[in-house]
């Protein structure tokens, strides 16, 4: 089952920087076990650009939609068993520590 891993940062950080996980050992280790499809850094809050069409017109603005202090900055696309599996693929993630991690499964359409 596919599950998009939203990376996020987080108000209130682990502050013991010895137990966070190293991020280039966790890519690796879930690479090389095929449970990370695809992953990415996104660029800042402020370099995004929100886009919705209402009555018909087109309205682009700068920055996020959302006011908040948590931020998306990354993303992975995880192939897991099941929800358990995933949740411990985000468990070992750096960003469990420091930020938070939202996981949401795919839905096939054609179902």
């Amino acid at each position: 089952m596919k599950y998009m891993m939203f990376v996020c940062t987080d108000t209130e950080p682990e502050t013991d920087e010895a137990r966070i996980p190293d991020i280039h050992g966790w890519v690796a280790e879930n690479d090389a076990a095929g449970r990370r499809v695809q992953g990415s850094v996104l660029g800042s809050a402020a370099a995004a650009t929100t886009v919705r069409v209402r009555g018909g017109e087109l309205l682009v603005s700068d920055g996020p939609f959302a006011e908040t202090k948590e931020v998306i900055v990354g993303f992975d696309i995880l192939e897991c068993a099941d929800l358990d599996e995933a949740i411990e693929v985000a468990r070992a993630h750096p960003m469990a520590w420091t930020g938070r991690i939202e996981l949401r499964p795919f839905v096939d359409l054609d179902d």
